[in-house]
């Protein structure tokens, strides 16, 4: 399918319950992600414990130094503070779905609402 002309990141992100969802939950944040064929979430780390889980398409995972390929159905549970990146390997969109806790807006997902990419 491809991208929009522009999209940070190569990807976008629809925050399904959280701020500025239509659902917001007290203590965490679901949401779903469409990674285009050689896009992105960038590397970053935060405070909340996380899941990614990989609802369609393949890609590479890095936690930390340690970097595995993913697929349809996996899931990877990432702890505070540990540096991470989700990359899509593939010819076409990969779909994932992410919840972590607490509660609180990544810093990743900020400029990917706002349009910018400071990569």
């Amino acid at each position: 399918m491809g991208p929009p002309a522009f999209v940070p990141f190569q990807c976008r992100t629809r925050v399904m319950v959280g701020p500025g969802a239509k659902l917001e939950a007290a203590n965490f944040v679901i949401g779903y992600v469409t990674l285009y064929p050689g896009g992105s979430v960038p590397i970053h780390s935060h405070e909340q414990e996380e899941v990614y889980f990989i609802v369609e398409g393949k890609g590479a995972m890095q936690v930390e130094s340690e970097l595995q390929s993913v697929q349809t159905g996996d899931c990877i549970y990432i702890r505070p503070q540990l540096e991470h990146v989700l990359t899509n390997t593939g010819q076409t969109d990969m779909i994932m779905m992410f919840c972590y806790a607490p509660k609180k807006l990544a810093e990743h997902w900020a400029l990917e609402m706002k349009g910018a990419d400071d990569r």
